[in-house]
């Protein structure tokens, strides 16, 4: 399966619409501690569709699923008419998910555009025989993975560093590489952990940019998961919120962000409480936010 667009200015004319990512009843036992409770959710096609919460609630837990690095206890992940539940990562990413990652991991002597190529390596059709006696059609299928590789870094301004090692690159960008390397497995789904996590203001603009750009220009479907409220609430079509492995709302992020058990699972109780019933509220101190939950409590309670 390969992606709907055959260059980074679009999709073809006339091509199909990717297919919808659907979520139902999954749950995710580890011995005794329950990580997913029966979530169910909807990626649409061609949206982005956003997983928040506090830290501990389940949100790369779904991540580890939908891409095979866990198995799921019970329920079902389809892409189309696929069922990815219990298929390995790499038969998932064959179906057209690919992934980045919280923690980097970038080679320390790769340059950039070797870093994008092994993107590629899920649509190679060369042999390693082929390939090693340098047969015409291993190299013009060489050609073609290096042509594709120069479109997307352009896409997403990365051509100036191709040739520099990609380990160099301020942090920043090694995360830019990171996102291409997965754009350049012509996926039908990108899932997106913490993509900004620990970049400057700067480096948060500009790849918030190019998210945005992969969702309008590409048209590939995005599960991101993000702590960075502002910008899930700017480039959500959709939001999914969880909280000790429950989904406790779901639906466009500005009924989500409004929504009492959202603001309780961010602020507390009485916090959830002051809003809902402005008039009664007194001077006590409001509740500290669960950890990891300290960049919402603004965007929440606006």
């Amino acid at each position: 399966m390969s992606t709907q667009t055959e260059s980074a200015a679009g999709p073809p004319a006339g091509a199909p619409a990717p297919p919808a990512l659907a979520v139902r009843e999954l749950t995710v036992r580890f011995a005794g501690l329950l990580a997913l409770d029966s979530v169910s959710f909807t990626v649409e096609p061609g949206s982005l569709h956003a997983l928040i919460g506090p830290n501990g609630a389940g949100k790369s837990t779904t991540l580890n699923v939908l891409s095979g690095v866990y198995r799921a206890t019970s329920g079902s992940v389809r892409l189309g008419g696929e069922e990815l539940t219990g298929r390995s990562p790499h038969e998932i990413a064959r179906l057209g998910v690919a992934r980045t990652f919280q923690n980097l991991a970038v080679s320390p002597y790769a340059t950039v555009a070797d870093t994008l190529l092994l993107g590629r390596h899920r649509l190679t059709r060369t042999g390693f025989l082929a390939a090693g006696l340098r047969l015409p059609s291993a190299a013009r299928e060489a050609a073609r993975h290096r042509e594709r590789v120069v479109e997307i870094a352009e896409f997403t301004g990365l051509a100036p560093y191709l040739d520099r090692p990609a380990a160099a690159l301020p942090y920043g960008l090694r995360k830019l590489v990171e996102l291409g390397r997965a754009l350049c497995m012509e996926p039908e789904v990108l899932l997106l952990d913490e993509p900004v996590a620990g970049m400057t203001s700067d480096e948060r603009r500009r790849t918030a940019s190019v998210i945005a750009r992969v969702r309008e220009s590409l048209g590939i479907s995005i599960v991101l998961v993000e702590h960075d409220m502002g910008m899930v609430m700017r480039l959500a079509d959709a939001v999914t919120v969880l909280d000790f492995g429950r989904c406790i709302a779901d639906g466009p992020p500005a009924v989500v962000q409004s929504d009492p058990d959202v603001i309780r699972a961010y602020l507390g109780a009485e916090a959830a409480e002051d809003s809902e019933n402005p008039e009664g509220a007194g001077s006590e101190e409001v509740p500290q936010p669960r950890d990891g939950a300290e960049e919402t409590t603004k965007e929440v309670r606006s």
